[in-house]
């Protein structure tokens, strides 16, 4: 394709990865229009109305070592709202609220004894010193915290969260995914005494709001309400795309939502990257919020291990972002497999629930404390990351000509962000400029 040329490209989804990846094809000289089934931009990261309120649907926090995305704020001129903030862990355990996530927290535990404290504390320090993950790929995540804590402090500490966020698949975890977790975590503190997370002063809107802005600004194409029904291709290469029955002509597709749907979308898809996706497992989120009167407590995040609660924890996010009001916003996030009957409840169901749970975590707790109560259903909110999860995934340059694919398994193996979600839209875009370089048609000069 000779310098001259701007390659038409599609763009499926609105979240950070989508608009990261767009605006990276517009600034190399690429035409990108932004295809999103929603009414909003966002993603997970989106806002929403909560009776007059904005809140996004999902809850969001930024670590020290999200450099991606600080250096998206810099370039957007908004890195002067990044916010820092001292946050505190609890955890409750067998009916009891504990300070947690210092090492005086640890060593005042009742539950563990000394040498499980100290086992544990080794293992937190030595996986914040890991730099390259690949040698944990392959090592089952179980196995490799029971070995380095001991079963005791792994049935004290872990099980609850392995059980009650990865049911079924909570054996069969890549050590590499949950140590990136602990690193990342681990590593944003103001000192070993204190941790320290961030945010957005106006929540996630001011990148959603700030990526859109540049997109418009170059050129770009933004299209709500526009869910993709097909990729169109003829002869191996990607030729455009329908929305409902309405043909669009595109020289490439790039795709950030979750593969499942690309599997059904793409019907020239390779049969190998097709049964690649097919084998990968998501497990779904209802995440419940409410807006209460009064703080459940000081915490921002606090896990649980007590049988009577079938959550892993609880997210006081107002305890990282104070609403000006006053009021206090608490994320229940119930994940689960999209099979079990507990997903099918309705928001009085979840309400009951919730508020058992809120007046075990605090007994001073009433029902009355609830001002409002929002529930977010997603199916696809997490991929299940095996050992060897790396080879799993099909690569984000399919080998149908003209189309390029990445969701959130490809942050592996670190966890989910928006860090990560720039990161690899950035990526995603490398691959499509590299490949436009390389052609001598476009295909739009093609007749359909």
């Amino acid at each position: 394709m000779s310098l001259t040329a701007r390659t038409s490209i599609a763009v499926l989804g609105g979240g950070p990865m989508g608009l990261a990846t767009a605006l990276r094809l517009l600034n190399a000289g690429h035409d990108v229009t932004i295809y999103e089934a929603d009414d909003r931009l966002g993603g997970m990261s989106a806002s929403f109305d909560f009776n007059g309120t904005k809140v996004e649907r999902y809850y969001h926090f930024l670590c020290k070592s999200d450099e991606p995305l600080f250096k998206c704020a810099k370039d957007l001129n908004i890195d002067h709202l990044i916010r820092w903030r001292d946050t505190a862990m609890g955890f409750y355990h067998n009916g009891a609220l504990h300070s947690w996530g210092t090492p005086l927290s640890l060593l005042t535990f009742p539950g563990l004894s000394l040498l499980s404290k100290f086992r544990y504390g080794l293992h937190v320090l030595m996986t914040g010193r890991i730099k390259d993950w690949s040698a944990l790929d392959k090592v089952n995540a179980k196995d490799w915290i029971k070995k380095w804590v001991g079963i005791k402090a792994y049935n004290v500490l872990w099980k609850s969260l392995f059980d009650l966020k990865f049911f079924e698949y909570g054996d069969n975890l890549s050590a590499s995914w949950i140590g990136t977790r602990i690193k990342r975590v681990g590593k944003s503190r103001k000192s070993i005494f204190q941790e320290s997370l961030g945010f957005f002063e106006g929540g996630c809107d001011v990148l959603i709001d700030a990526l859109e802005g540049a997109i418009r600004a170059r050129g770009g194409v933004v299209q709500l309400k526009s869910p993709v029904s097909e990729v169109v291709s003829r002869a191996g290469r990607v030729i455009g795309l329908k929305v409902g029955e309405t043909f669009k002509a595109h020289d490439a597709v790039v795709s950030t939502v979750p593969l499942p749907f690309v599997a059904r979308l793409v019907p020239e898809l390779p049969v190998d990257e097709k049964q690649k996706i097919l084998s990968i497992v998501n497990v779904g989120v209802v995440c419940v919020l409410l807006k209460l009167s009064h703080p459940v407590s000081k915490n921002f995040w606090l896990n649980i291990n007590d049988p009577s609660i079938e959550i892993p924890g609880i997210i006081e996010y107002t305890n990282l972002n104070p609403l000006k009001n006053g009021e206090h916003l608490v994320y229940l996030p119930y994940y689960m497999p999209h099979s079990h009957p507990k997903n099918q409840g309705d928001k009085e169901d979840f309400m009951t629930e919730a508020c058992t749970y809120l007046k075990k975590l605090n007994p001073k707790f009433e029902r009355s404390w609830i001002l409002d109560m929002h529930m977010h259903r997603y199916r696809f909110a997490q991929p299940i990351c095996v050992p060897g999860f790396m080879d799993k995934l099909p690569a984000m340059q399919s080998k149908l000509d003209g189309f390029f694919m990445a969701d959130t398994s490809y942050y592996y193996p670190e966890d989910r962000s928006m860090s990560e979600s720039i990161r690899v839209g950035e990526l995603l875009a490398d691959c499509s400029i590299a490949w436009a370089r390389q052609q001598d048609v476009p295909v739009s000069a093609v007749a359909m």
